[in-house]
């Protein structure tokens, strides 16, 4: 489209006009129908440069207004349309720009560099995320806010509230009288997020601070101490100075969390471990099982197996020779503390532990093989087969739990008497693993009131 030059300096003028209130070259160039580039030629003329517009998504205000309204994230998420992941960076307050992801209480992390830089905090609005999470026992919940709001409106009187909740009335009436709103309603939700908002002092992390401290723990890590040597030592060096002292969870932090991480991660090469970020760990009951077969666990066995009256109860498990290239099988009865070992020719593999074990076991009278009770290794994933060939149930430990089969611990540790620790273990046939059995089942025990094994076992039988 041409224009006359009364209409060029008519346009001209109304654009300079709108860039006072939009400040954005292209947005006004499209208001106006001219072309970019002009509206471009003209900003430089007149010394204007363009801002950049805040794209904000467009389902991103009726989403906080679902959460607002108590939906949860995951319903929210699907009714306008968006990622799950995408809705809990909202609720978290995270805003991305490029490579990198800039979080509500100004740190920027930058996932080309990996290095985590502080900008000037942002709204202190708390996160919705946080609505739901407990700090101390002495807070108000969100759902106890809820109570709350729902017995008040009911009409219970403050001591029956606090009665309900098990929360002293003096603590019900500062929340009603200090959150309520201007007309004088009181909202839980609202009420979580200014408690939230008012207790949260956000402040950037210790390490992302270049400073002395930094300085000396950079140092501590490229000499190749560890985080709990550094958080000591420092103490001794500057014994006057209460600035420079750091625990050492916080340098870990600042190495394993990434969006909190003050270090360089050149400086985390200096961990003995060699990790960036922190090695994750499950508890007993979240673990995954190890076996396709399903594990009895040992707070399953009986009774009768935990008070050692009633013999023909094992304990078992494998020493391993040099490299874990050679094992033994050793099995203690719990009562006698009769000790029997395997021979194991090759690998310890479950399928040459279960047979050689099966064997081993199939020699004892049937009033002798009460259970079995073996960690978590896997040389026993054919446990289920061994249980149907032999009728002995499979008990399992807990993980990193040796005390639950302390007699089979304390046996192995006396067989590496005759088995040192990284010697070559498949130079001893089955008549001498016979000989070594027979001397410990002949040696008097301090538990068996001097009694030999041998001798207990053959009283109980």
């Amino acid at each position: 489209m041409s224009f006359s030059k009364q209409e060029l300096a008519r346009l001209r003028e109304r654009f300079l006009e709108l860039m006072t209130e939009s400040g954005n070259v292209t947005e006004v160039a499209r208001k106006l129908g001219i072309n970019p580039n002009t509206a471009f030629t003209w900003a430089r003329k007149a010394g204007l440069r363009s801002r950049r517009q805040q794209r904000r998504h467009p389902a991103r205000d009726e989403y906080h207004r679902l959460r607002q309204s108590a939906v949860p994230r995951r319903e929210a998420a699907r009714r306008v349309g968006i990622n799950e992941r995408t809705a809990k960076d909202w609720d978290r307050g995270v805003r991305k720009s490029g490579n990198s992801r800039i979080y509500a209480d100004g740190r920027r992390v930058n996932y080309s560099t990996g290095q985590t830089t502080i900008e000037p905090m942002t709204s202190p609005q708390p996160a919705l995320d946080a609505l739901e999470r407990q700090v101390h026992p002495r807070f108000l919940t969100l759902h106890e806010r809820e109570r709350i709001a729902d017995l008040h409106r009911a009409g219970w009187s403050l001591r029956a509230i606090g009665r309900d909740l098990g929360r002293p009335a003096s603590t019900i009436k500062r929340e009603l009288d200090h959150h309520r709103g201007q007309d004088g309603s009181y909202g839980a939700y609202t009420a979580q997020r200014r408690a939230i908002a008012q207790r949260a002092r956000p402040k950037p992390a210790k390490l992302a601070c270049p400073g002395p401290l930094r300085d000396y723990v950079a140092q501590g890590l490229e000499e190749q101490w560890s985080p709990e040597q550094i958080s000591n030592r420092i103490v001794e060096d500057h014994p006057d100075d209460q600035d420079m002292r750091v625990s050492h969870e916080t340098i870990y932090q600042a190495l394993y969390v990434q969006a909190r991480g003050g270090l360089k991660r050149e400086v985390a090469a200096a961990l003995r471990t060699g990790r960036i970020r922190r090695k994750p760990r499950r508890s007993s009951e979240h673990r995954q099982s190890r076996f396709v077969d399903p594990m009895v666990m040992i707070s399953e066995r009986p009774a009768e197996v935990e008070d050692r009256a009633v013999p023909g109860h094992w304990e078992g498990d494998l020493i391993t020779g040099a490299h874990n290239k050679s094992a033994i099988i050793t099995l203690v009865e719990r009562s006698s503390r009769y000790v029997m070992l395997g021979h194991l020719p090759g690998e310890h593999t479950a399928e040459a532990v279960g047979g050689v074990l099966s064997a081993l076991v199939q020699t004892l009278p049937e009033h002798l093989r009460g259970s079995l009770t073996w960690d978590q290794g896997s040389e026993m994933a054919g446990h289920r087969r061994f249980s149907v060939d032999t009728g002995v149930p499979v008990f399992f430990c807990d993980p990193a739990s040796p005390w639950q089969r302390g007699s089979n611990e304390n046996t192995n540790g006396l067989l590496r008497q005759y088995f040192p620790k990284g010697t070559d273990l498949s130079v001893h046939g089955p008549l001498d693993l016979e000989h070594v059995a027979q001397k410990l089942n002949g040696r008097p025990r301090k538990t068996l009131g001097w009694k030999t094994p041998a001798e207990r076992l053959h009283t109980l039988v």
